[in-house]
């Protein structure tokens, strides 16, 4: 396959000497990215997608363009978000590998809850509208998790061939234990979720400095190409941007926590100015709660999705 430009379009694209980005325009809610990075006839895929049917469709294609494709050896799921593991089913031969914080998380939101969510949203006001208008397309039925084979934490490194790769747990930061997948050799990064490029990051999780250390970690890294969780292949200008942005929303939303401000009235007093144009701006308000949550030194209650997304489905309506 030769080496294609980097248009965010959908599907396979090579970045070079084996190692593909997979692609699903326009980035936003559930329409994530996935790699395949092969050597000889060993492979390694990064993630699967929200559903079976896309992620047989990716299958179908990476193993039309690469031989090493037609039996994947090893996945890693960069995090436990749906959109990156709800296919893993479909590459159940294969050995799973993820952090261990991430294994655990993976339990939690299963793909029956997510079905059951989109049954009875009608019933959930403007959260039900606003869960149902960004996760409705997907096919959740049908999907059973397969166990994860092996765990760690911190750091681990495997080989796919004669290539090196570096996993690299960063997280809590946009989940609990969100990896980095760094290929020496090929000069390449898969950020999973921490990154998002032209789209509004959401920080699940926390705490934001441990996502603001995990871009400058990206950035420090001997890399040339950068596969974002969603949106576009990147460079280093990416994490830059994300970094920024968390900066810049760390310091307006501790602002208004300082003077009083709810967290209500601080998501519609923050001027996203440069960061407008980014898609899903709604995601400020779970970006402000986290963080009006750590200001609070992690005390108060759990956060509450149904008003989380509430509060969204105002936003973007």
């Amino acid at each position: 396959m030769a080496k294609q430009d980097r248009k965010f379009t959908k599907g396979l694209h090579e970045v070079g000497n084996g190692c593909f980005a997979y692609l699903q325009p326009d980035g936003s809610w559930g329409w994530s990215n996935a790699g395949l990075v092969t050597c000889g006839e060993a492979s390694l895929l990064v993630d699967t997608l929200f559903d079976l049917k896309l992620t047989a469709e990716m299958l179908d294609e990476m193993r039309a363009a690469c031989p090493a494709a037609a039996e994947i050896d090893t996945l890693v799921n960069t995090h436990a978000n749906g959109d990156h593991c709800y296919g893993n089913q479909l590459v159940g031969d294969a050995e799973i590998i993820t952090s261990k914080a991430t294994a655990e998380e993976m339990a939690e939101v299963t793909p029956g809850m997510m079905a059951m969510l989109i049954e009875n949203a009608d019933s959930l006001g403007e959260a039900g509208a606003f869960f149902k208008q960004v996760f409705g397309m997907f096919e959740f039925a049908g999907i059973e998790l397969p166990p994860v084979s092996r765990t760690f934490e911190g750091h681990l490194d495997l080989q796919v061939g004669d290539k090196h790769l570096e996993l690299i747990e960063v997280g809590p930061a946009h989940t609990r234990g969100d990896v980095l997948i760094h290929c020496v050799e090929d000069r390449t990064v898969f950020t999973g979720d921490i990154l998002f490029i032209e789209g509004t990051p959401i920080m699940w999780a926390g705490p934001v400095e441990n996502w603001i250390r995990a871009c400058e970690r990206i950035e420090a890294l001997d890399v040339e190409t950068v596969v974002p969780g969603h949106g576009p292949i990147t460079d280093k200008s990416g994490p830059r941007a994300v970094r920024e942005y968390l900066s810049y929303i760390r310091d307006e939303a501790k602002l208004r926590f300082d003077a009083g401000l709810s967290v209500n009235d601080t998501i519609h007093d923050i001027a996203l100015a440069d960061y407008a144009s980014w898609g899903d701006a709604e995601r400020i308000a779970v970006n402000v709660d986290t963080l009006f949550r750590e200001f609070r030194g992690g005390a108060g209650d759990p956060p509450n999705p149904v008003e989380l997304f509430g509060l969204m489905g105002k936003i973007a309506r």
